[in-house]
Order: C-alpha cells, then sequence, then structure tokens
C-alpha cells in the first residue's frame, strides 16, 4: 500500500481552488479528532484505502490534497467535520444590573477556566468547541448553575460566518481554513448583531 507523506497544496488557495476545479475529487472525510493524527489509514469517497504518515506535529486540515495528478485528472483532498459548539449567551436584561451581570460573566469565566476550555467571546455570547463528550460538558455546565445564562450546542458549520479567521483558529485550529474561505464573502454583508444566534439552555 502506497503511503501517502507530504500535502501537496490546499483547496483553499486560488492556485489549488482553479487547479481541482474541474478534474475528479476523491474526498477522504474525517472528523476533527481523526484528523489531529499524523498517520492514519482511512477510506475516500470512492473506496480507496489511503495510509498517510506526516511529519510528527503535523496535521490535517480541511481541504488539504494528499494527491494530485493532472495528467490523469484527479486528486484526493481531505474534508473534515467540524465539531459543535457551545454557545453562552449571558443576557443583561435579565440579570437586572451591572453588578450581576459582572459577577455571573466572573462566574462564568471561573468555570470555563477551570475546566481548561478554550473560548471566543463576541458581545454576550461565549463561544466553547466541543473538546470533550457533550454529555459531559452538559453536566459541567448543570453544575454550575449562574444566574442569567442560557446556552445550547451548534454544529461547527454554522458559527463560522460570525467570527473572524483568528477567533475560528482559536476554535477548531487550522481545520476551518476552507471554511472559511467559502464563507467569507458573507462577513462583508452581516454584523454579528444582525445575526445574533439566539440559545436557549437545555435541560
Amino acid at each position: 500500500m502506497k503511503i501517502y507523506t507530504q500535502i501537496v497544496g490546499n483547496t483553499a488557495s486560488p492556485h489549488w481552488a482553479e487547479a481541482t476545479q474541474s478534474i475528479e475529487k476523491e474526498y477522504i472525510d474525517l472528523d476533527h479528532w481523526s484528523a489531529q493524527k499524523s498517520r492514519l489509514v482511512a477510506t475516500g469517497s470512492l473506496g480507496n484505502t489511503y495510509a498517510i504518515s506526516l511529519d510528527r506535529g503535523r496535521r490535517l486540515n480541511d481541504g488539504d490534497i494528499i494527491y494530485y495528478s493532472a495528467q490523469e485528472g484527479r486528486a484526493v483532498v481531505i474534508r473534515i467535520a467540524l465539531d459543535e459548539v457551545m454557545i453562552v449567551t449571558l443576557d443583561p436584561e435579565r440579570m437586572g444590573s451591572v453588578e450581576r451581570l459582572l459577577t455571573s460573566a466572573v462566574e462564568l469565566g471561573h468555570a470555563l477556566g477551570n475546566q481548561h476550555w478554550p473560548a471566543v467571546v463576541r458581545g454576550a455570547q461565549v463561544y466553547v468547541p466541543l473538546s470533550i463528550d457533550r454529555k459531559v460538558m452538559e453536566s459541567v455546565m448543570k453544575s454550575h448553575p449562574i444566574e442569567g445564562i442560557e446556552y445550547e450546542f451548534r454544529p461547527g458549520s454554522e458559527i463560522i460566518p460570525y467570527l473572524s479567521p483568528h477567533e475560528l483558529r482559536r476554535l477548531f485550529g487550522g481545520t476551518t481554513e476552507h471554511y472559511h474561505h467559502d464563507h467569507q464573502h458573507n462577513e462583508h454583508h452581516r454584523t454579528h448583531s444582525d445575526h445574533k444566534i439566539h440559545a436557549h439552555k437545555k435541560d
């Protein structure tokens, strides 16, 4: 079995987007956790098996091309499904006072910090990637009943239009570059406040 040890390019690049546009592409679909591995064996969308062995510390990103042949008119492309994101919303109207709002914000920061969860803050919302099992994260949130907050889980792909590239890298590492390339034109026409995601606490 051939072992693929190099990343040829990435479809987020204009050059490679054009080069692979009209050729046959076989996709290797990975979840976020599998993409962290530098060595793996995976089956592509056309049924072919690929052994991938990258340098230690190197990981796969969405859109990475591990094989390309203009003569064959064929490329093999990595496609990564983004994890869910927990969205925590602090509702100032429910707090009633600045003091209560600050207290809840500090308590939330303390709860998230104790778990060592990365987070991105945008306005009154905090975005936290699904770093462990969802049920465990729900249990942690329920064990910290903080006044005036609501939370829900949303697919990572739905979050992309609302955040900047560096915020996305904090949530997902490098796996969102291709997704953001597809959605970045929306950011010129949308604002976060116009498209605020309303969170509802799960019981």
